[in-house]
């Protein structure tokens, strides 16, 4: 695949300690209080958008280089140690005196993960960290996390619209990924509803989840379904007329060309501009308008082997999304791809090692490969 790509923004390292037994109903049934737990061992990997999607598209055959910045400490000379092992080390930045980012995911089975996080060097990631030079020659820019790293989100995002504004600019696709909020953290009190609106028109792909999108777009009806939801996950009881489509109704008004909404365990939603605006598109990616424009449709997810983890399965689905558009597939079989390589991802801890080739999971998804 000559088409190059760019994964830029959060990395982190994942501490995943390993719960024994199996499923439970709530939350509360395993944490308590003062109560011993007996774990199993720990599954520490690189975490983040810039690692999960950005390795991931390397592992499936697409050209990228990774830009985001650790510190120059522990946790620091692990990441880099990873990154590494897939030959993709040159444009990591090592900043002295900064902690590198890491989370804790507590991967309770049955119950969604929660992240123990700190932001570590990404909080002070801009886009003049980004070198010019890596920038020739660049079809697809992926930027991922911005509720992650502070200069993306404060002054209204004013950094983060410059940058994916400058990637417009030079003809190059963009693509923006989200993550969860703390709503008590400065992030979850940024004006999101306003920085989106300022940044979609300049986003040719956008891919988030469907709690933090309702989260930043809809703070009223977030609250309604976590009620609604009890302590069980949301996406397992959201309607996709009623709770889905109002949220990309939103997206697209305000400039998306193609949006993928990830819906958890049940699929994922999509949806795509008409012919005119997908002309906006940059160019080198070569997306085929005809084949793209006015679609609409929601992918179910295939049933896994196993299922071990969620961490990384959104991201290494995107990563299967945006590679899949870049050697040309219909919207169809990248939705198909998508899916089936989130189903791939949960049979593992870590985001990678569960990933499969598109050979196999086009052979799979022929033989019958079953869905939810």
């Amino acid at each position: 695949m000559s088409k190059k790509v760019i994964a830029a923004g959060h990395i982190c390292l994942d501490i995943t300690p390993v719960f024994p037994g199996e499923k439970v109903e709530n939350l509360t049934d395993v944490l308590n209080p003062g109560k011993l737990i007996y774990m199993k061992e720990a599954d520490v990997h690189t975490g983040g958008a810039v690692a999960n999607t950005g390795l991931a598209m390397k592992i499936l055959g697409a050209d990228v280089s990774l830009v985001s910045k650790i510190g120059d400490d522990a946790f620091g000379e692990m990441v880099m140690n990873i990154v590494k092992q897939y030959d993709a080390q040159e444009g990591m930045i090592v900043i002295p005196g900064e902690s590198t980012s890491y989370s804790v995911v507590l991967a309770v089975p049955g119950v969604d993960r929660i992240f123990l996080h700190n932001p570590g060097a990404n909080d002070t990631f801009v886009m003049a960290d980004i070198p010019e030079k890596t920038l020739e020659g660049v079809a697809l820019f992926h930027f991922g996390y911005p509720p992650l790293m502070k200069q993306m989100y404060v002054d209204g995002g004013i950094e983060l619209v410059r940058m994916m504004k400058t990637m417009k600019e030079r003809g190059i696709a963009t693509s923006l990924d989200m993550t969860s909020v703390d709503p008590n953290s400065p992030a979850g009190k940024a004006d999101w509803d306003a920085i989106l609106k300022a940044v979609l028109p300049y986003v040719d792909f956008f891919v988030p989840s469907v709690e933090e999108l309702c989260y930043m777009l809809d703070r009223e009806r977030y609250e309604e379904w976590q009620v609604r939801a009890a302590g069980k996950d949301i996406a397992d009881m959201l309607d996709l007329e009623k709770d889905i489509k109002p949220l990309a109704d939103k997206c697209m008004a305000y400039g998306c060309k193609v949006l993928l909404i990830k819906c958890g365990a049940p699929g994922m939603y999509y949806r795509t501009a008409n012919r005119e605006e997908l002309e906006k598109v940059g160019a080198a990616i070569a997306l085929d308008v005809e084949a793209w424009a006015d679609k609409d449709g929601f992918e179910k997810s295939y049933v896994p082997e196993r299922i071990l983890s969620g961490t990384g399965a959104g991201d290494t689905s995107i990563a299967a999304f945006l590679t899949a558009i870049l050697e040309g597939c219909t919207p169809e079989e990248s939705m198909q791809l998508a899916t089936a390589t989130g189903a791939s991802c949960v049979a593992a801890y870590d985001a990678l090692s569960g990933l499969k080739s598109f050979e196999e999971l086009r052979a799979k998804i022929a033989a019958g490969w079953n869905k939810n």
